[in-house]
């Protein structure tokens, strides 16, 4: 006879064994569900805090801080124009080379300069002749007691010998101005710098007082952020800037200099009358006014080169972290174009 179990001779034992195996897994199941639904909502809530601490990063960086995309480096440029007029007849730079203060760019032609000074000194040396006769004759007829040497003679030849003094004053303060203008026929740089936009060549005409060569003063460079007036309380003479130019990973450091005190508007233009004349104005947008501020750089990167006109990006605040690359990057993308076209709308109206 086959062998039988327990189970199969009481059947109750075998109904109370499916009942048990039928009831496990619906109380699983729910166990389960509890667990990814506490799961879920956790996970809910991280996202939750997570977003609310990111708006309120974004917030404090994008509306509160004082902080402008609408920077330009800016530079001075020394326009070096001759003192005396003459032809080219040496240049000593090529276009976007670096000089020293000191350094000789180009020399005018020297001959004509050359032939004053030699005709100057000639007459010195004709006027200290002179001088010296004319010493001489006052000095022997101050020296007669005869009378028939009036004072009225002797005062004329004491005068005389004052006029001959004089004129060799005259031809040296002349011989003084010749050698000078020779001089000047080496025109030299007057800031360390580069060469930029150099049009010159050997045989034109140098004019005295018309600048005929550029160059770009590397001493002198600074940032103008052009922030919105909405942010200008947060702006202080002192404050510490931080500076990203376009197209550059490193960060440039600054200090804020000064504040402009003035723009100009178009409804300050006078009209026939002298009265200001204000336009109506019909948009429903009103831009914030740019207000320029100056920052001085005080360190830049060896990997990051300054050239007059690259746009930058300004955060101005003592202690403020600088804005993350990647939220800058995040921003543009976003909001990249519709920014762009606002800021290139205010720089036309600035302009």
């Amino acid at each position: 006879m086959p062998a039988t179990t327990a189970d199969e001779d009481d059947p109750k034992a075998a109904s109370r064994t499916d009942a048990q195996s039928q009831a496990d897994p619906p109380r699983l199941t729910a166990r389960r569900g509890r667990r990814a639904k506490v799961v879920r909502l956790a996970a809910t809530g991280v996202i939750l805090l997570v977003a609310f601490v990111a708006a309120v990063f974004v917030w404090d960086f994008y509306v509160v801080a004082p902080w402008t995309r609408d920077g330009r480096v800016r530079v001075q440029v020394a326009n070096i124009a001759p003192q005396v007029s003459g032809q080219i007849v040496d240049l000593r730079v090529q276009d976007n080379q670096f000089v020293h203060k000191g350094d000789l760019l180009y020399v005018i032609d020297p001959v004509d300069f050359e032939v004053a000074v030699t005709s100057a000194d000639a007459e010195v040396k004709n006027r200290e002749a002179d001088l010296q006769v004319k010493n001489a004759q006052s000095a022997r007829r101050q020296a007669l007691t005869t009378v028939s040497t009036s004072v009225e003679e002797k005062q004329q030849y004491a005068g005389t010998a004052k006029i001959a003094e004089a004129s060799l004053e005259s031809a040296q303060a002349q011989l003084r101005q010749a050698k000078v203008n020779l001089e000047r026929t080496q025109v030299k740089s007057t800031v360390n710098g580069r060469v930029t936009n150099l049009l010159m060549r050997v045989g034109d005409y140098a004019r005295t007082g018309t600048s005929n060569i550029s160059v770009v003063d590397t001493d002198s460079f600074w940032i103008d952020g052009y922030f919105e007036e909405t942010k200008m309380a947060n702006v202080h003479v002192g404050d510490a800037a931080d500076i990203k130019l376009m197209g550059y990973a490193s960060h440039l450091t600054g200090t804020v200099e000064s504040i402009t005190l003035g723009i100009s508007t178009a409804n300050a233009a006078a009209s026939t009358q002298g009265l200001p004349d204000v336009n109506p104005v019909y948009t429903w947008v009103r831009l914030a006014q740019r207000v320029p501020v100056r920052v001085r750089i005080d360190h830049k990167p060896d990997d990051v080169p300054l050239v007059a006109g690259m746009t930058a990006t300004v955060v101005v605040g003592t202690g403020r972290a600088p804005l993350p690359t990647w939220f800058m990057d995040l921003r543009d993308r976003v909001a990249g174009p519709t920014a762009r076209a606002a800021d290139g709308q205010v720089e036309a109206d600035r302009r």
